[in-house]
């Protein structure tokens, strides 16, 4: 066979870029209006409304009887939202889950989650579902002609756009959402509150926020709690539509232990258990003895904290875990929703109302047309059966005799189609006189009830005052008390760790391998500790617990950890490359401890130095902080403390020869390579510093040489002065040449 040449002819071709920007374009207004974000008039997301509306259709009211929740999300996905199950069924639980919604719509029997876990809720075969009462709110004037309606995904139902809410159900039960750049974030408000701000606002329309939060005080969360933001900041809210607030579990006193009775929104007792479980392994609750949940039946929420003894401050105790657990949750408020033009926007507590109302002034009054339709049709039906009483005999000679009675009782009685319809339709018991007596009752009643809802239609005020009449009734039917408090209060803060910990001596000892540990008291000896094989000891320091320790490696970079941190010397420590991150093949060289004000002194095996204060050298970084510059080829010197400004320095180069000179000859510098400390000479490429010490006035020097050591008294030091920078003199014959480390010992 030949190949055909394709032929595009009739095809619609555009460009890859406008194809694909109107493609996205389409998705993101899709998911900005149909998905994600809640439509002001019912303050449903569709799959929201699909699923009541399915349920109403399935017949499972307030009254009927529990269903199984998956012929619920069958009708859903089959008749009006062709996507998964499983997220149908999730925001069908969320609607049904006392602690997310403030008014649940659906009444759940079986398992639909906790508040410690949400999303353990058993698969849909298992529950079982029906609406509660509340949702009549939301359904109730369905049927009278308030909803407009359009046809589902494939076409063969209608389902409403938008449900005929009686109450802003946007503010009462809130939601959240992310769409295609934005996002919704509306907490849950108290019915009764949100009511009375909708009768203020209709009797002043000019109304305020500030005004409005007269009645609304601010979110009611289901869980309760409290809020405790600064009533500033929740009128900023209500005023931009955007903002934070703060809200905060609740805790009682009961024979002096702690228990907490509500925890804040949308977070998990069992989780905030763990955390303040992780506190006191890591010995940051040392005042708490015991936390333990006795949650019951009787008692949903009930976390207990045993203190160690009466005299712990439970107030201090509590605003720590306020501070450092989900006990204090910060909220983001975004009152993004889809306006009645249809468009989304930020608005503020009066605009969000004023909206509302105009929707639900809207909606009463399509609801009276609608009935004053129905009242009119029925008078019209009502006076064309009046006529059969009125001439019953020549009506029946007519349907009698004629072949085709209908169009001759409409010219003989000026009857309309539907008035003879009816009389046609009218059974013979019917033609009583007991009827006409009915029916001239029913006229005179409906006559009435024509006048009055005419008389509303053509009045703003009574309308107002109508929908007035309903929002109080509906607030005393499905009302009730505020259960999240307003207090304001400072914010949390956390118990200084420092202040948790005894300020006692400590001596920290550093291995050769690099492994690290701290002893209580400063009488230790670091050579009779056990190590592991193949290491030993390489240097100690000695401060207080509350102190950092101050480690620098070979490359002259220094590192800090706290010393309470550190591993008990009761065993043999922690490799400190776990805890800091070194460069390769770096080696710890030393440690430091002291006041931050303290001078130490720093030096290479090259001969160059400088003195500098601890507080210099402290860094949090893991990596560490470049202090020291040491030359190609040398390593750094274990650092060594400068006890006062008249002290000599000692250096023993690894010839055995020994120069001393004034600690005020070293400069002071916070970084860098230092002065030239002692010279190494010209040719003597093998000679390094092989140890130093700072001697303070009248104290002695120590020489050591593995087991072997010798001591030089101030007095016998003298011998040995020079200046900074020169070669120092060989020590006495029959000393040690290869000298390990010098050791200045105070006078006495």
């Amino acid at each position: 066979m030949q190949d055909q040449e394709l032929n595009f002819e009739g095809v619609e071709r555009q460009p890859l870029r406008v194809f694909t920007e109107k493609a996205y374009l389409d998705y993101s207004m899709y998911v900005i209006l149909d998905r994600a974000l809640p439509a002001i008039g019912d303050g449903l997301k569709p799959v929201q409304r699909r699923i009541i509306y399915a349920m109403s259709e399935l017949g499972l009211s307030a009254a009927a009887k529990h269903k199984k929740s998956a012929r619920t999300v069958g009708d859903v996905i089959g008749k009006f939202h062709p996507h998964g199950d499983s997220a149908c069924y999730e925001a069908m639980v969320l609607m049904a889950q006392p602690f997310a919604y403030r008014y649940p719509i659906v009444d759940g029997q079986g398992n639909w989650g906790s508040q410690d876990d949400p999303k353990s809720f058993a698969a849909m075969r298992y529950t079982e579902a029906k609406l509660t009462p509340y949702a009549d709110v939301l359904l109730g004037e369905l049927a009278h002609g308030t909803a407009d309606w359009a046809p589902n995904f494939d076409g063969t139902l209608e389902e409403p756009l938008i449900l005929p809410a009686r109450l802003p159900n946007l503010l009462l039960n809130g939601t959240s959402g992310i769409a295609v750049g934005m996002a919704t974030d509306i907490p849950p408000h108290n019915l009764r509150e949100v009511a009375a701000a909708c009768i203020h606002l209709i009797e002043d329309p000019q109304a305020s926020a500030a005004a409005l939060m007269k009645h609304i005080k601010g979110p009611d969360l289901p869980t309760g709690g409290e809020i405790i933001s600064p009533r500033a900041d929740l009128k900023a809210i209500y005023e931009s539509g955007v903002g934070s607030f703060k809200a905060r579990a609740t805790y009682a006193i009961e024979d002096g232990n702690v228990v907490i009775n509500a925890f804040p929104y949308q977070v998990s007792p069992a989780r905030v258990q763990e955390q303040i479980a992780e506190q006191m392994r890591a010995k940051k609750l040392p005042m708490i003895e015991d936390v333990r949940d006795e949650s019951d039946h009787e008692h949903p929420v009930r976390l207990v904290l045993v203190p160690r003894s009466s005299r712990v401050d439970l107030v201090e105790v509590m605003n720590h875990l306020f501070a450092t657990t989900d006990l204090e949750r910060n909220y983001r408020v975004n009152l993004n929703i889809i306006g009645l033009d249809g468009r989304p926007r930020v608005l503020g507590l009066a605009a969000i109302l004023g909206q509302w109302l105009e929707y639900r002034i809207a909606t009463v009054r399509r609801r009276l047309g609608h009935r004053l339709e129905k009242v009119d049709r029925r008078l019209h039906i009502l006076a064309g059966l009046l006529i059969v009483y009125l001439n019953l005999d020549e009506v029946i000679r007519i349907i009698r005799r004629e072949d085709e009675p209908k169009p001759v009782l409409m010219r003989r009685f000026e009857l309309s189609e539907e008035q003879a319809e009816e009389i046609l339709n009218t059974r013979l018991r019917h033609l009583a006189r007991l009827e006409e007596m009915k029916i001239r009752a029913e006229q005179t009643t409906l006559g009435a009830e024509r006048a009055d809802l005419e008389a509303l239609l053509s009045s703003p005020a009574k309308l107002k005052r109508l929908v007035v009449a309903e929002l109080r009734a509906d607030a005393d039917r499905y009302g009730d008390a505020r259960r999240t408090r307003i207090v304001e209060r400072e914010a949390a803060q956390a118990i200084d760790e420092t202040t948790l910990i005894p300020n006692e001596p400590v001596s920290v000892v550093l291995s050769t391998g690099g492994w690290v540990r701290a002893a209580k008291g400063h009488d230790i000896d670091p050579r009779t500790l056990s190590y592991k094989s193949g290491d030993g000891f390489q240097a100690m320091a000695r401060g207080r617990s509350l102190q950092p320790a101050v480690f620098i490696d070979s490359t002259g970079r220094t590192y800090c950890l706290p010393a309470h941190t550190l591993a008990s010397a009761r065993g043999q420590g922690e490799p400190l490359s776990g805890r800091l991150n070194p460069p390769d093949g770096a080696k710890f060289a030393g440690v430091m401890m002291s006041e931050p004000e303290d001078l130490w002194l720093l030096a290479s095996d090259a001969g160059y130095g400088f003195a500098v204060r601890l507080k210099e050298l402290i860094t949090d970084r893991r990596a560490g902080k470049s202090v020291l510059n040491v030359p190609a080829g040398a390593a750094t010197l274990p650092p060594v403390p400068i006890p006062a400004a008249d002290a000599l320095v000692a250096v023993v180069s690894s010839a055995g020869k020994l120069l001393a000179f004034a600690v005020s000859e070293v400069p002071e510098m916070p970084r860098g390579k230092g002065n030239k400390l002692y010279d190494l000479g010209h040719g003597q490429a093998a000679e390094r510093v092989a140890a130093l010490a700072v001697v303070p006035p009248r104290g002695s020097l120590v020489i050591w040489s593995g087991e072997t050591q010798r001591s030089l008294a101030w007095g016998d030091l003298q011998a040995y002065r020079g200046e900074r920078a020169r070669r120092g003199a060989l020590l006495p014959r029959g000393w040690p040449r290869s000298v390990e480390r010098l050791e200045a010992l105070p006078p006495g």
